[in-house]
């Protein structure tokens, strides 16, 4: 069987005074070296596409992280200038192919913007300058010149027992992740559960309760080391079984029919 496809949805971005349709390449090496699927990138429109087209051809979807922040007003609080940057068509794109991929049980991983996309998709809530609450850790990117060395950084989060994320790394307690943001989940959708936080409560990791396959978010980074670190590698070789199995699946019902 051939590879699979996974949909990434774009960024916009503005260079040169050009508006780009972009992924960050860590997430597309990823997939495609690690999970081991091709991946396309669905371009994001403000006014929206057709997203059963989008799913139809494809075998998973990929959330990926982005220097933006999804805008407040999708999850009912008023925007401040500490809330941005913002992407409205990112937000547009990504949180309908979010809720139409769960809803017909296309395999879904979620990372750092993507989990907060998840969760205010099914109806959950953010904290934003979390570092500025009482007791929570500074999670935001270190001062640092060399991009390796920011993501080298790790800290730990722990793994609930008989949890999808347990299962899917082959572990559970603490592990050490390179996770980097200044906003997380603070009301949880009514249709996630939690599955790993920090030492400070910061939740790290969320599954889709009543989902039909794979459906994960994580607020960490495992793209960036998935080649090399064992908790990254499981991660995304769990997400691309889910997707071959699920093309597979299609194949058979298609043969049957």
């Amino acid at each position: 069987m051939p590879k699979p496809f996974i949909a990434l949805p774009a960024d916009i971005r503005e260079i040169d005074g050009a508006v780009w349709h972009a992924s960050p390449n860590q997430y597309l090496k990823a997939a495609m070296n690690v999970a081991e699927v091709n991946a396309f990138i669905v371009p994001a429109f403000e006014q929206g596409m057709d997203i059963d087209a989008v799913l139809d051809r494809v075998d998973g979807v990929l959330i990926t992280g982005s220097a933006t922040n999804v805008h407040p007003s999708l999850y009912g609080r008023q925007a401040t200038e500490k809330d941005g940057p913002f992407d409205p068509a990112r937000d547009a794109t990504s949180l309908p192919l979010i809720r139409r991929a769960i809803d017909r049980g296309v395999p879904l991983l979620a990372i750092c913007r993507g989990i907060q996309e998840l969760n205010v998709a099914l109806g959950g809530t953010l904290a934003s300058e979390i570092q500025e609450q009482p007791g929570i850790w500074d999670h935001r990117k270190p001062d640092v010149k060399e991009r390796d060395d920011m993501y080298a950084i790790r800290q730990p989060v722990f793994v609930d027992e008989g949890s999808c994320i347990a299962r899917y790394l082959g572990l559970a307690g603490e592990i050490q992740v390179n996770s980097l943001h200044r906003q997380a989940i603070a009301e949880t959708a009514p249709r996630l559960k939690v599955e790993a936080q920090a030492q400070d409560g910061t939740i790290e990791a969320v599954s889709v309760v009543d989902a039909r396959n794979f459906a994960v978010g994580v607020q960490w980074h495992p793209e960036y080391w998935a080649e090399t670190d064992s908790v990254s590698r499981a991660l995304f070789h769990a997400f691309g079984d889910a997707v071959r199995a699920y093309a597979a699946s299609k194949i058979r019902a298609s043969a049957a029919a």
